[in-house]
């Protein structure tokens, strides 16, 4: 393998696989679910295990990073096989300390995500859809592996979130590409708003990243690389 690449771990639809890719990267992906929309290469099974599986065999050389997102898995204990293999016991359904673990493992520099306020991660970036002008807010918290970057500067919302809140409705700039009802984002919206044309899925476009986040952050890091490098 030649040029950078990434590895993609509960993958979900791919939002994060497309901004590396815009990045200059090439993806390799993975995810418990089926995702028959996944853009790239794509392995099905249990996102830790096979990350276990390429460290132990040392196949996990052929990347250049690692991006990681638990939640598309926070649903799924991990199998008493993986659990006993890496010495946790009992069942997990809190993955971030696990993927941690296994992501220090790697040696590689990483990336974590998980959505706002939901688990113990360093916040060491946190992008909304208003620092790239997108149609939804959509918070993320990235915790950054062996590698660091300027944290860029949070810009002040220009308005609501359209829908309905409290009994209230309200309309604003942003849309809710969540649940459905009460206002909230059709696909169609969902789409446009996040940049994502290669699934019409309501659950993965309630669940994803939108690439621009992981384009700035693989481009970050890539930037970063070069001037280690130089």
């Amino acid at each position: 393998m030649t040029g950078h690449h990434v590895l993609d771990l509960f993958s979900c639809a791919g939002g994060a696989a497309m901004g590396y890719h815009l990045a200059g990267f090439e993806v390799d992906g993975c995810d418990i679910a089926d995702r028959p929309n996944y853009p790239f290469t794509y392995r099905r099974g249990d996102a830790l295990e096979y990350l276990a599986h390429l460290i132990f065999s040392g196949d996990i050389e052929r990347y250049t990073l690692v991006h990681a997102s638990p939640p598309c898995q926070a649903g799924c204990a991990l199998t008493v096989g993986t659990n006993q293999s890496q010495g946790w016991g009992g069942t997990h359904t809190d993955l971030v300390a696990p993927t941690r673990t296994l992501l220090d493992r790697t040696g590689l520099p990483y990336v974590m995500e998980q959505p706002n306020g939901r688990a113990e991660i360093r916040k060491d970036l946190s992008p909304c859809g208003e620092m790239f002008g997108l149609g939804v807010l959509r918070h993320r918290n990235f915790e950054l592996g062996r590698w660091a970057t300027q944290k860029p500067t949070h810009p002040r919302h220009r308005g609501y979130v359209r829908g309905h809140r409290h009994g209230v409705r309200r309309d604003g700039p942003y849309v809710a590409a969540y649940g459905k009802g009460g206002g909230k984002a059709t696909v169609p919206e969902m789409q446009t708003a996040m940049g994502i044309t290669w699934t019409d899925v309501h659950e993965e476009l309630t669940e994803a990243i939108p690439p621009a986040y992981t384009r700035w952050i693989g481009t970050a890091f890539l930037t970063a690389r070069q001037e280690v490098l130089v």
